[in-house]
């Protein structure tokens, strides 16, 4: 819901808002979608091509006609290897079988015995017995996240890994316990677990590849493990009947259809096998090519979701290589670019680039880290050949090597990529497909967001941060994007870190970018034009449309100005229109970095050590604004993880005036050696004057607005 919105006006506003944002032909599948509910299903997605339960064990304990990807004898190579990694594995699956879990930014808790898979120990409510359609989620009081992340299984892998590395069968007990117990307590299409085919997706992963893990434990018998595959072959059947299409089908489908395609390959007894997998397959490598963009940028405007999207593909793919010796170029290929994308964002020391929703999703959980980074993604995708193979995809992880185990030997040649400056670590760039510059000037990385708000009508996991600029330094950020904050829990929370004001641009008269249609749901999007691009120069000119729907049809135009060798960096802000208006710049800054007063200048500093300074001017008068845990406004926060955040501060300069209006922000970050001072802006004709003191010299900055990317530099003695 929008916030404020509550109740069955606030459920009816957001259905007609969803609406809106569909096409007739997706209003007709819906219709066939809940049509299909009610019909009796006549076709039979658990029978067996073999002619018994046991004949079907026996060929998966064997391992025949399929590929195995938890296997002991590589479970026993990982272990003499990576002793370290497998001892940290081996204590996360004693908590597991403990009973303690731990998701997003939430603690640890300690459920009970068995496990209430409906239980939410936060809110100590329980989510309905009820057939899953029936649950609305949305205005449902708790974290339905919590709940779906406890349903996702994700735990079996570990608990499946633990069994191999140290044959302790308490391992494999807990892990069949629970299985047990989760499905005496879910029947198929009830309850919450079952809301949404993008659940039983990757659900059907984390079971599938589990189950795997177990083959040959004692606990698993003809009974139980047909028990299981019926689970399975269920949420297969899920996945393709109600997967996600039209307006939705952005990540979730390509879990759908991972889930899918995982079933299939792996249990090919089941009749329905070789279909699931044909159609499966055929999606993933159509939507290889829409969600990760020529540029190998993710589609989403999500740098979390790409990984996930990614890394779901990937497993497919992997699975189809150690079966048949190859992979869908398609996917391949969208691996490649990707992965090429995101080591040139991070190069060698780089800080992972955040914008857009992250909810630290896991396409299949093989080890103990809470979340993924960037290094350990490239690590992931770079395992088996296809993804890039820079420092970046260093990083050791069990997920890592339990890819890279797969085929040490004998891989698929690398094609050519179409992702620009792919493999050219701490050079400059620009993505166009995805709307993304990187500017670098020795251990200096900033970032322009130049791209569309998110995928299709709705957007999901997109936030407002069109022209948003974040700078790093020394690996460390120092303007950076806030990150996601919540999802359900606090939809105060929602609202404002998904908005303009939380992110490094312009809000006009308090209003986003775009407009808010629901927690994950945009009705109108701003477009962004890029004018003109200067690598060797530093420049990005480029603006965005989105507050032409205000009185006044309002445009904001930005420029950055990054020249090499210099210490400063320049952003001019330039507010066309009619009418007297709230200009507000915003400049989130990360938790490590504390600001203070000195004259006209914030000075920011780290571990009490000056590290820059940044100055505002304006064409009419400003004020500062600046927060730093703003309980009422949500402003001032920065969160790492979902539903967890610590102050930061949030610098903010406003004005109020006719427009147009032109502002100014000076960036002086080296180390407290540079000072720079008395930053002032003017407008004359068709240039906007902006100059500074920096130490002893007056520097000018003259920015035609007539023109593209046109500006001109000079510094008098």
């Amino acid at each position: 819901m929008v916030a404020g919105e509550s109740g069955l006006s606030g459920r009816l506003g957001w259905y007609a808002r969803r609406l809106q944002s569909m096409e007739k032909g997706e209003i007709r599948w819906r219709a066939e979608q809940v049509l299909h509910r009610f019909r009796l299903k006549t076709d039979d997605h658990h029978a067996l091509k073999v002619p018994s339960w046991e004949q079907a064990l026996e060929s998966f304990r064997a391992g025949a006609d399929r590929p195995v990807f938890l296997d002991r004898d590589r479970a026993r190579a990982i272990a003499e290897r990576e002793p370290e990694l497998v001892a940290g594995l081996v204590a996360a699956a004693d908590r597991v079988a403990e009973y303690s879990f731990s998701f997003f930014g939430y603690p640890e808790v300690s459920l009970h015995r068995p496990v209430d898979w409906h239980h939410d120990p936060f809110t100590d409510r329980r989510w309905p017995d009820a057939p899953s359609h029936r649950i609305d989620h949305r205005v449902a009081s708790g974290d339905v996240k919590w709940i779906w992340e406890l349903n996702r299984l994700q735990h079996l892998p570990l608990l499946a890994q633990a069994w191999l590395f140290t044959g302790d069968n308490r391992y494999s007990a807990a892990a069949f316990e629970h299985l047990d117990t989760w499905i005496d307590q879910n029947p198929f299409g009830q309850g919450i677990a079952w809301r949404g085919a993008f659940e039983a997706g990757l659900r059907s992963v984390s079971i599938a590849v589990a189950l795997q893990g177990l083959r040959d434990a004692p606990e698993l018998t003809s009974d139980r493990y047909r028990r299981i595959v019926g689970v399975l072959a269920e949420s297969a059947h899920r996945c393709w009947t109600e997967r996600s299409l039209f307006s939705s089908a952005n990540n979730h489908l390509v879990g759908e259809m991972a889930g899918l395609a995982v079933v299939a390959t792996m249990f090919p007894e089941l009749r329905s096998a070789q279909a699931w997998e044909c159609d499966s397959v055929k999606v993933l490598c159509g939507e290889a090519g829409k969600q990760i963009l020529p540029d190998g940028v993710g589609a989403e405007q999500s740098v979390g979701y790409q990984m996930a999207t990614v890394e779901l593909l990937h497993l497919v793919a992997a699975l189809l290589y150690q079966r048949d010796g190859r992979a869908p170029a398609e996917i391949a290929d969208a691996i490649r670019r990707s992965s090429e994308f995101l080591s040139a964002a991070v190069g060698d020391e780089d800080p992972d680039p955040r914008y857009g929703d992250n909810d630290q999703e896991f396409a299949l959980r093989l080890g103990p880290e809470p979340v993924r980074s960037i290094r350990d993604h490239l690590g992931v995708v770079s395992a088996l050949g296809w993804g890039a193979s820079g420092p970046a995809a260093q990083s050791k992880t069990l997920s890592a090597r339990w890819f890279g185990s797969i085929a040490a030997s004998d891989r698929e040649a690398r094609s050519e990529s179409s992702a620009p400056n792919a493999g050219e670590a701490n050079q400059s760039f620009f993505a166009p497909d995805g709307g993304l510059v990187v500017l670098r000037r020795g251990r200096r990385r900033t970032t322009m967001d130049v791209g569309r708000l998110g995928y299709l009508s709705i957007a999901a996991h997109g936030h407002a941060d069109a022209l948003a600029v974040t700078v790093s330094d020394g690996g460390m950020d120092v303007i950076g994007d806030p990150g996601t904050g919540s999802y359900y829990q606090h939809p105060d929370w929602r609202t404002v870190m998904r908005g303009t004001r939380a992110h490094a641009t312009v809000c006009i008269d308090g209003h986003d970018q775009s407009t808010i249609g629901g927690p994950f749901l945009w009705t109108q999007h701003a477009q962004v034009r890029v004018r003109g691009v200067d690598l060797d120069a530093g420049i990005v000119d480029a603006e965005h449309d989105g507050y032409t729907r205000l009185p006044g049809r309002i445009t904001h135009r930005r420029w950055l100005i990054a020249p090499p060798g210099e210490s400063s960096q320049l952003v001019v802000d330039w507010i066309t229109g009619t009418g007297s208006h709230e200009v507000r710049t915003c400049w989130p800054i990360d938790p490590s970095v504390h600001v203070t007063r000195a004259g006209d200048a914030r000075v920011l500093l780290r571990d009490d050590v000056p590290i820059g300074r940044i100055l505002h001017a304006a064409t009419a008068l400003v004020r500062c604004d600046d927060s730093n845990g703003d309980e009422q406004r949500s402003l001032g926060w920065w969160s790492e993880r979902l539903e967890d955040r610590v102050p930061a501060w949030w610098l903010s300069s406003v004005c109020a005036a006719e427009l147009p209006v032109a502002v100014a922000t000076l960036i002086s970050l080296a180390d407290g050696a540079v000072t720079t001072a008395d930053l002032r802006v003017a407008v004359a004709g068709d240039i906007i004057e902006v100059s500074w003191f920096q130490d002893s010299h007056r520097v000018a900055v003259d920015v035609r607005v007539d023109r593209a990317a046109s500006i001109t530099r000079r510094t008098d003695d």
